[in-house]
């Protein structure tokens, strides 16, 4: 990680996460920071099972030589997957998806 950038890890709220020891190693690492999403986060799905997409679909098939290999083949193909992009349509409305995170506010420890 170059000098002086920030890390910013997103985070379901598996307790192996939250464990004494995983904390604490952050604690030491003053450049690295971790986000833990509400739980029953829908949007969190869609990403997940873009990368799922992603994994199951081309880095498992492929081999790469280097980083940089890695890299332009994931650019790529983000750049092919975004030529026909597909809207997600909600099925909850707002209200209750703001319902849900109040709750979950009030589930979650403040961090």
């Amino acid at each position: 990680m170059p000098r002086g950038q920030e890390l910013h890890i997103i985070l379901d709220n598996y307790s192996a996460h939250r464990h004494r020891e995983v904390m604490e190693w952050v604690d030491r690492r003053k450049r690295v920071f971790l986000h833990f999403i509400p739980t029953s986060s829908s949007w969190l799905n869609l990403v997940e099972g873009f990368f799922a997409k992603l994994t199951r679909q081309h880095i498992k098939r492929s081999a790469y030589t280097s980083v940089a290999h890695l890299e332009a083949c994931l650019k790529e193909y983000v750049e092919s997957h975004n030529k026909n992009p597909q809207p997600f349509v909600w099925t909850k409305s707002a209200d209750e998806i703001l319902e849900k995170i109040g709750r979950a506010k009030k589930a979650l420890p403040a961090h």
